[in-house]
């Protein structure tokens, strides 16, 4: 059992949802990265998802690929990464999940990447662009190491395949909730409540929604059928908001933002 599935045993047994923020690693630096994770932790976050930056956008909105740009123009290296996170992870109330390319951990290997990134202090992955039926592999190996592996599912996921994608994910499960790219939206489909509900009625795997989601309006709506909210790119936008010049006053109203949403959560 890895950190991921401790935290949602935890939640579910207060009767609480997650709120997982989403940062980029890197952007604006690595110290600013940590600033960030730190400030979100103590706001409350559940669990909080650490994006890999990567030079080819797998379903990134605009926020999310200028930010990996940055991060990357800046020298941002994985072993650098890594190195942060290690410094910083012991003074976190919650786990970290890693957002990162499979042609990344391929190029690593397999056994190593998990290896080193549960070293450092990472609890589990969320992998977009690895197939299910492809994940067998890595699949064993984070389970020796209770290392979670997190699946994503899509609004045109068929039913069948949504439970296979659930029975290979542990952490949790990333529903999806658009067609389309991250990024903050003023509206979410009208039956993505039914999908996400139907899903948790079929798996024990915690279900919790991604894309779009950026207002305590869509918190209050959402909550109730998820076991929680990934908040990426309306974070993102803030951390590196060019009117705000004082890093310090970027952090507080991140730090105003996740206490909105949790308090819409519950």
């Amino acid at each position: 059992m890895s950190a991921i599935d401790q935290r949602f045993q935890e939640l579910k047994a207060d009767h609480r949802k997650a709120f997982i923020p989403f940062v980029t690693a890197g952007d604006p630096s690595l110290d600013a990265t940590a600033a960030a994770l730190q400030t979100l932790s103590d706001a409350g976050a559940a669990v909080i998802e650490v994006g890999i930056p990567y030079s080819d956008p797998i379903a990134d909105g605009p926020v999310i690929q200028a930010s990996y740009t940055r991060a990357l123009d800046s020298g941002t290296s994985l072993q650098a990464i890594f190195e942060a996170i290690a410094q910083i992870a012991p003074k976190l109330d919650c786990p970290l999940a890693c957002m990162v390319s499979y042609s990344i951990i391929l190029r690593i290997g397999l056994e190593k990447f998990v290896q080193s990134a549960r070293a450092a202090g990472f609890a589990g992955a969320i992998v977009p662009d690895l197939l299910v039926e492809e994940a067998g592999k890595l699949r064993e190996i984070c389970q020796d190491q209770d290392f979670s592996l997190i699946h994503l599912v899509t609004p045109t996921t068929p039913p069948e395949r949504m439970l296979e994608i659930a029975k290979g994910s542990s952490g949790f499960v990333y529903f999806v909730s658009v067609t389309g790219i991250t990024g903050e939206r003023n509206q979410l489909p009208p039956d993505l409540a039914d999908k996400v509900s139907w899903l948790r009625d079929q798996t024990d795997v915690p279900v919790c929604i991604g894309f779009g989601i950026s207002t305590p309006e869509h918190a209050r709506h959402l909550a109730p059928v998820a076991d929680g909210l990934i908040v990426g790119s309306a974070i993102v936008r803030r951390l590196a908001d060019g009117e705000i010049q004082d890093s310090d006053a970027r952090l507080e109203e991140v730090a105003h933002l996740a206490t909105e949403i949790i308090a819409a959560m519950h």
